[in-house]
Formats: structure tokens, sequence, C-alpha cells
């Protein structure tokens, strides 16, 4: 009878098996790592023995307190059979993130704005006989456009 000791090292070791880039792209560094070295089996210490740093560095990686020096990073991919470029593809949470999720949402918020302002400007216009054909077609061509940009640059 397997003990619940086991049981999750055997789990923990299935997922490793079936571990994919997005999920390690949807972590922090320090989630990740933690993740990584439990997949394996192994403690804190161990990991910091294999790195020649201490357990509490490890633990501070690990609740992203600091981060390895990055000499040690290729040691670090190499120990979780891994790549480098695997393990520095992790969410990112810096201002800098944050910052370009606000301009790309404030683009799309004016984007749309543009398109429902040209919609309403034809009609409207329409309405007073204060517009063409051409221009009106010319003002919801670039409505569309709009919304088509908004509506592509979604990243769903």
């Amino acid at each position: 009878m397997q003990s619940s000791n086991q049981r999750s090292d055997t789990t923990m070791k299935k997922s490793s098996n079936q571990r994919s880039d997005t999920t390690m792209k949807k972590q922090s560094f320090g989630a990740m790592i933690a993740a990584m070295r439990k997949e394996q089996g192994m403690t804190q210490l161990e990991l910091a023995e294999k790195m020649g740093v201490t357990d509490k560095a490890v633990s501070k990686w690990e609740r992203d307190l600091s981060f390895p020096d990055v000499n040690s990073i290729p040691r670090l991919a190499e120990i979780f059979d891994v790549t480098v470029d695997e393990i520095m593809q992790v969410k990112s949470d810096s201002k800098e993130n944050g910052k370009a999720n606000r301009i790309s949402e404030i683009v799309d918020i004016a984007l749309k704005g543009i398109a429902l302002a040209m919609g309403i400007a034809v009609v409207v216009l329409s309405l007073i006989d204060k517009i063409e054909a051409k221009e009106a077609v010319s003002m919801l061509g670039i409505g569309l456009a709009c919304t088509a940009i908004a509506q592509f640059s979604k990243k769903d």
C-alpha cells in the first residue's frame, strides 16, 4: 500500500512529463522553480546543494524575493532538465508589463470609440442632409477598419 507521500511523488512525476510551455509562462519565476523542484521530489536544501547556495537562497527565489545569479541560470536549467529559454520565459509582474497592458486597453477603447463616432456622425449628417454618399462610405470604412483592428488585436 502506498503512503500519501509516495502517491504525491508519483503524481508529481507524472505531472512533470505533462508540463507544457504555457504552464511555465503563466507562473512567476519563483513559483516555476518551486514547482519544478517539487516535481523532481527535491527539497530546497537538495537544490541548494546542487546549486552551491544556501537553502535560504532557494527559499527567497521561490518566494520571488530574490533571483539567482545570472551565471547560475544554465546550471538551474540543467538540474531541471529544461532549456535556459524555458526558465527565462516566465510571467513578468513588472510595472512595464502592466503599463503595456494598460496602453493596449486604452488603444482598444480609442479604436472602438472612433468606430462608434464615425457611425453616429454618418447617421446624424445623413438625417440633416449634410453628407454625400461617398463621404459617408469613407467614414463608415474608417469605423469598420477601427473595429477590425480592435478585434484582431485581442490576445484571447
